[in-house]
């Protein structure tokens, strides 16, 4: 597998300044080569195998978007990431990018970790990527491996990408474990149900927990004052937050169009896009009701909310288990499926266990120490 340092990164930027500065915070990690236009930019690709690509979209004669179409018609680059660095802050110019193939989006000015720990992550995701690609020779002469191995690496690449996140996001790697847990056992307690039985297989089982990692993907899409504010969000800027459900779904189509279509990157995305949706229609983004709603987001949900309400968060204390209870009975027919909420109270006592032996510190565990007692 192609180690991180030996990575060739291409930086396309009509100003001198701007290169000297991505140059400096780069390349002592990464075989860095920059170009002063699209023309320049194309003529390198045509010689050199570049893993990652940062873009700029202003810059004359050819213009970020042209250059980025130009080089998804190359072969050898149809997978290569290419992350746009611009000045071009609005959601019309992000939604383009993404459109056409990007799979990043950084506004100037730059926050330099950002830069590094996003560019880290693509890399990341690359060379997983790339060593899924060596591995397929050898898969074909292990049949009875090669189930197990694919999805190893398509767990890998997933976590890889759910990371992106992460680096940004006050919540921890154990959230999205717990999620996952919580799902688990909500989506097998569902099979009891005549109408699920059918429906929720092993197989989709396994699938739902393998993509939950990339509910809240689209929160790269978010600024930092934004996603990490500790007091109450505006309606503007709930508004913004409430693009991530959209940003994660072009992110991971973005990844389909690279590697192709996936069970687990199928069902990521209809997580991303749903999981803020309501049973009453009152969610966000399409404001769907009732069984138009995906089950898988609103599995998603109110494993999700659970374990939001008894954490700790940057702008409240975790909630003491009753109080947790109280919300989601609450919410029972109005933002989460009945039958769910059912199955989920249910099932209670693995879940409060779960949450239990993975909290993140003992002002959480001692909210799940003890039963539920209504």
């Amino acid at each position: 597998m192609k180690t991180l340092n030996k990575c060739r990164v291409l930086i396309v930027d009509d100003t001198r300044t701007n290169l000297e500065i991505l140059v400096e915070i780069l390349g002592e990690a990464y075989d860095v080569s920059v170009a002063l236009s699209g023309f320049e930019a194309l003529e390198l690709v045509q010689i050199c195998p570049f893993d990652l690509i940062l873009l700029d979209i202003m810059m004359p004669n050819m213009d970020g978007y042209e250059v980025l179409e130009k080089i998804k018609k190359i072969e050898s680059y149809d997978t290569v990431p290419v992350m746009f660095i611009s000045a071009l802050s609005d959601i019309k110019n992000k939604t383009k990018g993404f459109n056409l193939g990007a799979v990043d989006y950084i506004v100037k000015p730059f926050n330099i970790e950002e830069v590094k720990s996003r560019v880290k992550t693509h890399l990341q995701l690359r060379t997983a990527l790339m060593a899924l690609e060596d591995q397929n020779e050898i898969l074909e002469h292990k049949v009875e491996e090669r189930t197990h191995e694919v999805r190893m690496i398509q767990q890998a690449t997933m976590m890889s990408f759910a990371s992106l996140a992460e680096f940004r996001d006050s919540e921890t790697g154990a959230h999205i474990k717990r999620v996952k847990e919580y799902a688990r056992v909500v989506a097998t307690g569902l099979r009891s149900l005549d109408k699920y039985k059918h429906l929720i297989t092993d197989r989709y089982v396994e699938l739902l927990v393998m993509s939950c990692p990339l509910h809240d993907i689209g929160k790269v899409g978010i600024p930092d004052a934004i996603l990490l504010k500790k007091g109450k969000l505006t309606f503007e800027e709930f508004e913004e937050m409430k693009k991530h459900t959209i940003f994660g779904k072009q992110a991971i189509e973005a990844v389909e169009r690279d590697i192709g279509s996936l069970g687990f990157l199928h069902l990521g995305k209809e997580i991303a896009i749903s999981h803020h949706e309501k049973w009453d229609g009152s969610g966000y983004p399409n404001a769907l009701s009732g069984e138009d709603i995906p089950l898988s987001g609103r599995i998603i949900a109110i494993a999700d909310v659970f374990d939001g309400l008894v954490s700790r968060r940057v702008y409240k204390p975790p909630f003491t288990l009753e109080t947790a209870i109280g919300i989601i009975l609450e919410g029972k027919g109005a933002h989460f499926d009945p039958d769910i909420v059912e199955v989920f109270m249910e099932q209670l006592e693995i879940i409060r266990d779960i949450g239990y032996h993975q909290a993140d510190s003992e002002e959480e565990r001692e909210v799940l120490a003890k039963p539920y007692s209504p």
